[in-house]
């Protein structure tokens, strides 16, 4: 291979990524650059005129004709950032969305309001306080919460033992693995029970980004996703909202009264999912937007007293 710089292969890759109508494609070419010359995005463009070694070359084009073939460029890298932290991604888990983080900032939120309904000073450590991430994936959304309350306790539950490895990894790396409790479930049908030093096993925060995306929606979904995430974490049924009833119902058993419960939505899901919450158990319901204006996080609060 003939010797070739930071500014030829950075432009032949975007060329590459754009005829195979890849979105974003100078951003993924940046990103698989990125990765395979280790170096920082300031460095990359300040010194366009820089060879890469060979090895180098041919792993950047390799990762490109992948890219172009579809593969994600997470799945690539090994890596997405959330919530300011970088998570390792694997086609185990579902890459984690900058929508999703919007689930973080509600429960921030609706943590802080509840404080304030109560008149109780507000707890910004998390101490006494109790959360379950349900459907963890990669554990960003447990891990986030860790990092915000870095006195709470967290259960991350998820069907899928491959995910739960890879969310255990995230969590070691990042530095919380001592407060998340990662455990193998079906929704609550845990296979174990909890091993709390709690005399109560309800939770003060249930967050949820749930498979949500309709069979009958397959075809529509870019070939990145339907064809290199897991079917497990998109798909919630035929129309994509059948999960949520037992979610709702599972959540309600297990909140403490004046609990909170955020759910991420798909596109088109709340006038399935709100009506769930037409019940005795749930107060102060709220629904969130996104930055595209579509209903996204779905909040509700457990009645103090139960029904």
């Amino acid at each position: 291979m003939r010797p070739i710089n930071i500014q030829i292969a950075l432009k032949t890759g975007i060329g590459k990524l754009r005829a195979a109508n890849v979105p974003s494609e100078t951003l993924a070419a940046e990103l698989l650059l990125l990765h395979v010359t280790d170096r920082s995005r300031t460095l990359l463009y300040s010194r366009p005129e820089t060879l890469l070694t060979d090895a180098e070359a041919e792993h950047y084009f390799s990762l490109i004709e992948q890219r172009a073939a579809g593969v994600p460029t997470q799945h690539l890298t090994g890596k997405q950032e959330f919530w300011g932290m970088e998570f390792e991604v694997t086609p185990d888990v579902l890459i984690p969305r900058p929508e999703t983080e919007h689930v973080i900032e509600v429960a921030l939120d609706r943590l802080a309001l509840r404080d304030l309904r109560s008149q109780h000073k507000r707890n910004m450590t998390g101490e006494d306080l109790l959360f379950a991430d349900i459907g963890t994936g990669s554990g960003c959304i447990a891990v986030a919460l860790a990092k915000e309350f870095p006195a709470a306790e967290i259960y991350a539950l998820d069907i899928s033992s491959a995910a739960l490895a890879v969310a255990e990894r995230n969590a070691t790396r990042l530095g919380f693995s001592d407060r998340i409790h990662f455990q193998q479930s079906n929704l609550f049908a845990l296979h174990k029970a909890p091993v709390t030093s709690r005399k109560s096993p309800l939770f003060d925060l249930i967050a949820s980004n749930p498979p949500y995306i309709g069979r009958r929606d397959a075809a529509t979904l870019a070939r990145e996703v339907r064809d290199h995430e897991p079917e497990i974490a998109l798909y919630g049924g035929e129309e994509g909202y059948e999960l949520y009833a037992d979610l709702v119902t599972q959540s309600a058993a297990h909140l403490k009264p004046s609990g909170v419960l955020v759910l991420e939505l798909g596109y088109d899901s709340l006038p399935a999912v709100q009506p769930l919450f037409d019940a005795p158990d749930w107060i102060n319901i709220g629904v969130t937007n996104d930055l595209a204006g579509i209903p996204r996080i779905l909040s509700a609060q457990r009645a103090a007293e139960r029904a």
